[in-house]
């Protein structure tokens, strides 16, 4: 998370992980989800909150949860089904069940495969939003395999040259295990800025970054803006014309546009669902794999090589005004900790959020 998202001051109002759990359970029981799926996504929720990855986490993504249950956008009690498989692979259709549900359940199959046969890979196609991408790549470190996942979104991305958006955020999530040092874990949009960012921006009262989105014409703006207002997606100039990674050609945008298309064909296409242009807003496919580390080579050799590796990262001469080098993952992994000690910094905005929710939904308010 870059510095400019981060709270500040007094607007930061901390709460423990274990009642921001409960809270989030509450509220999605109360949107006729079952308990176990509520543990799961609240699970997915607040893991994100902990590693600090607030856009994706209960302040942007629980509201937005309860509005898509609220009008029929999402089934809160999904039949999702096999529709083919074979030892290595599977695809389901996620009955529009949210993604934050199915996918976790997607990777547990695509584990299973990897502990049997060496790779899994699970498509899930008819799904709705998977939250932090990287939580479901992540669920394989615990059997020391490597994870992936990758989700086709909402059009969101102007391609290169593009004046219209045609791709997701589209990110990719990959998570690698180590021995002592806390896991690799890569997990970005290949967008320059996550969509959520901007509801961040606002929240927050700053502006929008040069490079980060284009005007109607699809003209890449270089130069500071305010985010789009509340309730203007799609209307508001620049809420749906994001810019890929790299911003302009001349910088790489090609490249970003390009892994955004990779991304849609393992994501969406190859699912049997699409894609995304094609099938309009909240409709998101998913693809999870699964890398069963002792069929490629010796996993304690492995997960040795991978902290020697991790470490020689870290010890990198920092650039002037930099204090140190990080590689993915490892800033998580501290603000995790930092948060089941001290706990889990929210906006004051969502702080009053959770009380009005909880009051008219008479659940108990935990903060």
């Amino acid at each position: 998370m870059l510095e400019r998202f981060e709270l500040q001051g007094k607007d930061t109002v901390r709460i423990t992980e274990r009642n921001l759990r409960e809270m989030v359970v509450s509220i999605f029981e109360k949107s006729g989800v079952p308990q176990e799926d509520c543990q799961l996504a609240g699970d997915v929720l607040v893991t994100a909150d902990l590693r600090g990855v607030t856009s994706h986490g209960v302040s942007n993504l629980l509201r937005g949860y309860m509005e898509m249950y609220k009008y029929g956008l999402v089934n809160p009690k999904p039949l999702w089904r096999i529709l083919r498989e074979s030892p290595t692979t599977a695809s389901i259709d996620c009955d529009e069940g949210l993604g934050i549900i199915i996918a976790p359940k997607a990777m547990e199959i695509a584990i299973e495969k990897a502990r049997r046969v060496g790779i899994g890979m699970v498509t899930v196609m008819n799904g709705r939003h998977l939250g932090m991408a990287s939580y479901h790549a992540m669920l394989a470190l615990k059997n020391n395999m490597i994870g992936m996942c990758m989700t086709s979104t909402t059009p969101y991305m102007v391609p290169t040259f593009g004046a219209e958006a045609r791709l997701g955020t589209n990110p990719i999530a990959v998570a690698v295990p180590a021995d002592k040092e806390p896991p690799f874990v890569y997990d970005a949009a290949t967008t320059v800025i996550a969509n959520g960012k901007q509801i961040l921006a606002r929240r927050l009262g700053i502006k929008l970054l040069p490079g980060w989105v284009a005007d109607a014409n699809g003209t890449p703006i270089m130069e500071e803006v305010v985010p789009p207002p509340a309730g203007m997606d799609g209307i508001f100039p620049y809420i749906d014309r994001l810019l890929p990674l790299g911003s302009t050609r001349e910088m790489g945008s090609h490249k970003g546009y390009g892994l955004a298309g990779v991304v849609e064909v393992f994501s969406s296409i190859l699912t049997g669902g699409g894609y995304s242009v094609k099938n309009g807003e909240n409709n998101c496919n998913h693809c999870v794999i699964a890398y069963n580390i002792e069929s490629f080579m010796d996993t304690t050799e492995f997960k040795r090589t991978m902290d020697e590796w991790l470490g020689m990262l870290k010890s990198t001469k920092p650039a002037p005004g930099h204090d140190r080098v990080l590689y993915p993952g490892q800033l998580e992994a501290e603000h995790e900790v930092e948060c089941k000690v001290k706990g889990i910094p929210l906006h004051r905005e969502v702080i009053e959020w959770f009380r009005n929710t909880c009051d008219d939904l008479h659940v108990p308010c935990k903060i």
